[in-house]
């Protein structure tokens, strides 16, 4: 039985001590202060015997890694043991140093929980160990994604209702009445201020260049005494600003331009379509396509009951094969003869001021030559170090990829990785252990690049390879291309929103 894994000094003061059976802390210390005074200098032995326990130990510069054990315990198991627990310490310390040992002591301690449960070894390997101790949940990084998604539509939603409320305001200001407030007492004045500022908002961030005047509430209207403070509105305004704008940055640059991207463009038509792509795809390390699943939508919204009653002309231009799928209450027929999206009863009108999914298509393949971008990712063995060569090639040449984010994994451990050539930026994030390689733009101008960067570690450690990015062009050549009544097909204005999204794309 194990009873102890420590680190301790040739003096005998233990850095850090791991037991695994009941024992007090003056018990270990007596016995790791026992220990460097039991050795014979002469002899070289990695074992020492007193009446009671054996020592196993390691010399590790001016530190030695000692297990203490029952005298019954298997030597030649636990000389395995020792040898695990000494690979373990450099993954965690860069130096074999007491402060750096002290510094990551609780790493050590997990660590040291996956080799030995109760007293006895476990079956377990290095990049296991790693692996258990790193607790990297699935489910966690689904729940993040399905969080992201939700604070973006959220967002968009607020810019709609302030748009909504900003309207109304001054509709009611041009035809001389009190804006509409909602709630109890003071409730119109607190709106008419909120929307100015949730407004004021939107503007600068849609429009940084311009600067437009806050939009004040006017009128002889009791909620003019809430503007009488000027100072302070804008003072509070400020701090809403200042503080948002740090919520988003420790989201990180990809939900802020990805918010940017998506966020609904200011002068919406009544009749407004949202076009989205979402790509899952999953790729060898060798090469070759192993699943990539496309799944698009056109969502219709319509805010003005006049424009009810119309008809989507599409245009498909895809050659891929894209399975094509219409509402239950779109007039199937019309579409399949004409490309044409329209209720089965013409007499109906399309829903108001909500988004209705009208048609959705869907492409799945593994033909190599779909693949819109493609990675290669190349580690190779140097000594001690891995020099990693990785490229990227733009295969659909009609798509533009804006804030592109090729991220590799990194060996815990070993420090910085050091960049040879790269095109475009990279940032390092050491708590994660990972590489971001960032590229603002990937278009036919710019459809290819390279990154070299070498640092300790294994071929495997360098994967999977993730990449993300954001589109304004879609996957898929289906646009809708003229809007039309249902009587008298006299052309209808619409305005359009194009996004092709990752869902998830991985090299394995």
């Amino acid at each position: 039985v194990l009873l102890a894994a420590a680190v301790c000094t040739k003096a005998g003061k233990a850095i850090v001590s791991r037991q695994f059976v009941e024992m007090t802390r003056t018990r270990i210390e007596g016995l790791l202060a026992a220990f460097p005074k039991l050795m014979n200098t002469g002899k070289q032995h990695t074992f020492v015997e007193t009446e009671s326990v054996r020592y196993v130990y390691q010399p590790m510069e001016k530190l030695y890694m000692v297990l203490i054990t029952t005298k019954n315990s298997n030597i030649l198991e636990d000389l395995e043991t020792l040898r695990l627990f000494s690979r373990v310490i450099p993954e965690y310390c860069r130096a074999l140093e007491e402060n750096e040992i002290s510094e990551h002591c609780f790493d050590l301690i997990f660590a040291f929980d996956e080799i030995v449960a109760l007293g006895y070894r476990e079956n377990v390997n290095l990049a296991q160990i790693r692996t258990f101790t790193e607790m990297d949940s699935h489910e966690e990084k689904v729940f993040r994604a399905v969080r992201e998604t939700q604070e973006r539509e959220a967002k968009a939603e607020m810019r709609r209702k302030a748009k909504e409320l900003q309207q109304a305001r001054r509709d009611a200001e041009r035809h001389g009445k009190k804006a509409p407030g909602f709630g109890g007492f003071g409730s119109s004045a607190m709106s008419g201020g909120v929307t100015a500022m949730i407004t004021e908002t939107i503007i600068e961030t849609e429009k940084p260049k311009v600067a437009p005047a806050p939009a004040r509430p006017s009128g002889p209207s009791k909620a003019l005494k809430l503007g009488a403070k000027g100072k302070e509105v804008d003072n509070f305004v400020d701090k809403l600003k200042s503080e948002g704008e740090n919520i988003v940055t420790s989201v990180g640059k990809r939900s802020v331009e990805a918010a940017k991207v998506l966020a609904p463009p200011i002068n919406m038509e009544s009749v407004h379509m949202k076009i989205e792509e979402k790509i899952s795809l999953t790729c060898g390390r060798d090469g070759g396509l192993q699943n990539m699943e496309l799944h698009g939508m056109i969502m219709l919204h319509i805010s003005d009951e006049k424009f009810a009653r119309i008809r989507l002309h599409v245009e498909n231009e895809d050659k891929r094969g894209v399975q094509l799928q219409t509402h239950p209450n779109v007039d199937k027929k019309l579409f399949t003869t004409e490309s044409q999206i329209g209720l089965k009863n013409p007499e109906k009108s399309f829903p108001i001021n909500s988004d209705v999914g009208v048609l959705k298509w869907r492409l799945q393949t593994t033909e190599e030559s779909f693949i819109p971008l493609t990675i290669n990712c190349w580690p190779s063995e140097s000594g001690n170090s891995c020099d990693v060569n990785i490229e990227y090639e733009l295969q659909e040449e009609s798509l533009e990829l804006n804030d592109v984010i090729i991220t590799i994994p990194l060996p815990s451990g070993v420090g910085t990785p050091v960049i040879g050539e790269i095109d475009g930026e990279y940032r390092h994030d050491s708590r994660r252990n990972l590489l971001e390689w960032c590229l603002p733009v990937i278009d036919a101008k710019n459809k290819s690049g390279s990154l070299e960067f070498s640092i300790a570690g294994q071929p495997n450690d360098f994967f999977p390879v993730q990449v993300s990015f954001i589109s304004k062009k879609n996957y898929c050549n289906i646009q809708v291309t003229k809007v039309t009544q249902v009587d008298g097909n006299s052309p209808v204005r619409f305005s359009t929103e194009t996004t092709f999204l990752v869902d998830k794309y991985e090299i394995l």
